[in-house]
């Protein structure tokens, strides 16, 4: 018998490492890991961790927590994918840099920003699919902006072809 916390320490865990699209899917797999649990009781797992629908390429929807843990420093690998998936493009101007996501996804690399320790990152604050970024006077917006491009694996090329 696991604990409610337990479980929900779980949940965060099982929803970091895979795409999860719906509450049955995830009462399976907790079935998978020895922990039994009703759609409610999920359900309700979900809303306590603040657990968000967020859209993803190719149109599906799946669970995330935002700052699932947010003393802990996102791995690059982590940042990386992150960027990868959901950065479509990163504009600057002074100090300020913009990214811009899929609509409902920037809490989600805002907060994978947050983690990742990156040197010049002041801070970042997230709306439904902009990210506003400040970068330190030391680092600069446009030395921030190709640092975030990079790690989105946006060339200028890219970022022409998305735009149009």
């Amino acid at each position: 018998m696991s604990t409610k916390a337990q479980r929900q320490q779980l949940i965060v865990t099982l929803i970091s490492q895979q795409a999860v699209t719906n509450q049955p899917a995830l009462v399976e797999l907790l079935l998978s890991h020895g922990i039994s649990a009703t759609q409610a009781t999920v359900s309700r797992d979900l809303e306590d961790l603040g657990a968000v629908k967020v859209r993803v390429p190719g149109g599906d929807t799946v669970y995330a927590i935002p700052e699932f843990a947010p003393a802990r420093l996102a791995p690059q690998e982590q940042l990386r994918r992150v960027m990868g998936e959901w950065v479509a493009d990163v504009q600057h101007s002074g100090p300020m840099v913009v990214v811009r996501t899929p609509p409902g996804c920037a809490h989600v690399v805002a907060s994978a920003l947050d983690r990742s320790g990156m040197s010049g990152l002041i801070g970042t604050v997230a709306g439904d699919d902009t990210i506003f970024c400040i970068a330190s006077e030391e680092v600069g917006g446009a030395d921030m902006a190709n640092r975030l491009r990079d790690l989105a694996g946006i060339t200028m090329d890219t970022k022409a072809r998305k735009v149009s």
